[in-house]
């Protein structure tokens, strides 16, 4: 028998990074994508973000790799989107997301991060957040081609 703990933190940007997710409706797209998790047999742990991004804290079940989940997220949520809300018709998100392995023992402190996602933007760029977490993870990128 296996045994698994399988912790990641997502994130990823609406297409341009445009200001789409108002937070009348971004509590309804996390919930979305807690559904669509638990369909690929995870779970939506903790969710943040502001109106042209998303963080996502979830556990994964060990079939389902992360780029899979993420690109079905990221698919099922954006069809859903167009179809509910009248004034996202055009909306998308942008290609690619960054994900971060996460440890049991670090969750709580993710779950603050994400909840404080609101107050955390009005000092820093999506931008500067994004590679602050790369830096931290060890992550090599190109900063002229971030998401």
């Amino acid at each position: 028998m296996s045994y698994t703990c399988l912790l990641y933190h997502v994130v990823f940007a609406t297409k341009d990074r445009r200001p789409w997710l108002s937070s009348e409706y971004l509590p309804r797209i996390q919930e979305y994508m807690g559904g669509t998790l638990r369909n690929l047999k995870g779970k939506l742990l903790a969710a943040g973000g502001v109106a042209d991004h998303v963080h996502l804290a979830m556990s994964l079940n060990p079939s389902v790799a992360v780029a899979d989940a993420v690109r079905t997220v990221k698919c099922n949520s954006t069809g859903w989107i167009r179809d509910t809300f009248p004034g996202l018709t055009s909306f998308a998100w942008q290609d690619g997301y960054a994900a971060f392995s996460v440890s049991m023992s670090a969750l709580p402190q993710v779950h603050r991060y994400l909840a404080g996602q609101a107050a955390h933007h009005a000092k820093r760029s999506f931008a500067d957040e994004l590679r602050a977490l790369l830096v931290k993870h060890g992550i090599e990128f190109d900063g002229s081609r971030l998401m």
